[in-house]
Order: C-alpha cells, then sequence, then structure tokens
C-alpha cells in the first residue's frame, strides 16, 4: 500500500509540475500576442472550394494582390520616410474597390466568375511558423480576403512588416524582413519569436464553415503545422472603407 500511494503521489506531483509548466508558456505566449499583435498586420485570402481548382487560383490571386500591394505601397512614402502600418492600413482603405475589381478582372480573365471581397478584421490566429520565427496564438488585426464563397482552405502570413515572402511551397522570412520587424519591437520579444517552439509534425486539418463562427468540423486529409490554417472565429468585423 505504502509503494502504490508513493507511486500514486509521484504521478500527481509530476503532472501537477508538468501542468504549471504549460500553464506558464501559454500565459507567456498569450502576454507575448497581446504585445506584438498592435505592431503587425496579418493578411489571408480564402478560397471559394476545397476543389483541386479552387485552391489553385487562391495562390494566383494572393500573388496577384500581394504583388500590388507591395509594390504600391512602396509609393506612399518618400525616400527617406519609413512606411507604417497605418499608412498601409489607409491605402488599403482607400484602394480596397480598385483591389477587389483587380482580383475579379484576373478570375474572369482565367474562366471564373467568383466575387472578391476585401475587409479589415479582427481575429483569433491559432500559433504559426515561418521558417524559424514563431507567431504565438493570440488576436490579430488582418486583412481578409474572400474568394466566392469562401468555404475552402486559406492562406495566410504577415503582410505588415512585410513577412509575405514565399519560395514554392512555403512562407518565409528573408533576413531583411526579420530586419525590418525587429525594428518594431523590443528585442525580447523579436528574440523570443526566433525561439522554437514545437517541431513540425502531422496534425488533422480542422477548420470552421465561415458562417458558422466558432464552431469546428473535422477533415480528413493530414496537415502539417506548417499549413496555413486558420480558425474562423471572429471578435470584430468592419469594412475596409467605413
Amino acid at each position: 500500500m505504502t509503494k502504490k500511494y508513493h507511486f500514486c503521489l509521484s504521478v500527481t506531483l509530476v503532472l501537477m509540475a508538468f501542468l504549471l509548466a504549460m500553464s506558464g508558456i501559454r500565459r507567456h505566449d498569450e502576454a507575448l500576442a497581446a504585445r506584438i499583435a498592435p505592431k503587425i498586420l496579418r493578411f489571408h485570402v480564402l478560397a471559394n472550394s476545397d476543389s483541386p481548382e479552387d485552391q489553385a487560383l487562391k495562390l494566383k490571386v494572393r500573388d496577384l494582390l500581394l504583388e500590388r500591394i507591395q509594390n504600391e505601397a512602396r509609393d506612399l512614402t518618400g525616400p527617406n520616410e519609413v512606411l507604417t502600418r497605418e499608412d498601409l492600413i489607409q491605402y488599403l482603405t482607400d484602394s480596397r474597390a480598385e483591389l477587389e475589381a483587380s482580383a475579379e478582372s484576373f478570375m474572369g480573365g482565367l474562366g471564373y466568375s467568383y466575387s472578391a471581397r476585401i475587409s479589415l478584421e479582427t481575429c483569433d490566429f491559432p500559433e504559426k511558423t515561418y521558417g524559424d520565427m514563431t507567431f504565438p496564438a493570440g488576436t490579430y488585426e488582418a486583412v481578409r480576403v474572400v474568394i466566392g464563397s469562401g468555404e475552402g482552405e486559406n492562406f495566410w502570413c504577415v503582410l505588415y512588416p512585410s513577412l509575405c515572402h514565399l519560395d514554392s511551397t512555403h512562407a518565409v522570412v528573408p533576413d531583411s524582413s526579420k530586419e525590418e520587424l525587429k525594428n518594431l519591437l523590443p528585442e525580447d520579444d523579436f528574440l523570443s519569436l526566433l525561439t522554437a517552439r514545437h517541431p513540425v509534425r502531422t496534425l488533422p486539418f480542422v477548420r470552421t464553415g465561415p458562417h458558422t463562427p466558432g464552431a469546428a468540423r473535422n477533415s480528413q486529409t493530414q496537415k502539417t503545422e506548417q499549413d496555413p490554417l486558420l480558425p474562423r472565429l471572429h471578435i470584430r468585423f468592419k469594412l475596409l472603407g467605413q
């Protein structure tokens, strides 16, 4: 009986220590997300559906909009001025209709009659890793592009500072973009983003429909932590330009 008691006590103490450690990590990440959220602006594109054609179209629309936004954003400031997050939001507010029309015209040229809707939202985001940078889960402001019904898997990255650089398969963060982010954040927060939290592992893909906030539904498709997953739980919503 004594041995069994000591064994159970040991297991309980180990479990309590583990839970306390995890709680501390969670509080640290929540605090980090709250500090960096006002400094950055997220970007994500929702496909019309999960069909291969709609998913391929999503990436083409993503590339079109990112290239236009990044190119035109360079003209918002003078040669010795630094683009701010507020400058970019104002540009997106003023250019929303033109960006939507550009995306719709582009899709029309490819034989699709989908609409493109761009809005500014404040949403809950899961933890996301770009190369050696990990952004903690938290509430962030984001530019959201909905293609057609917006019921498909989505892509997302960080629009400001400009971390939406892509290779053939993944979002990557060049050194120049890291330096830009480093200038926006306290050193300790920047170093925290560079700290690897978890190894990449296979997870089931879980997402929610765009019209049922907070209601998750599972898919049998297997994804990894590097995939662009975003729950549709929305905290606040407003249209650009309003």
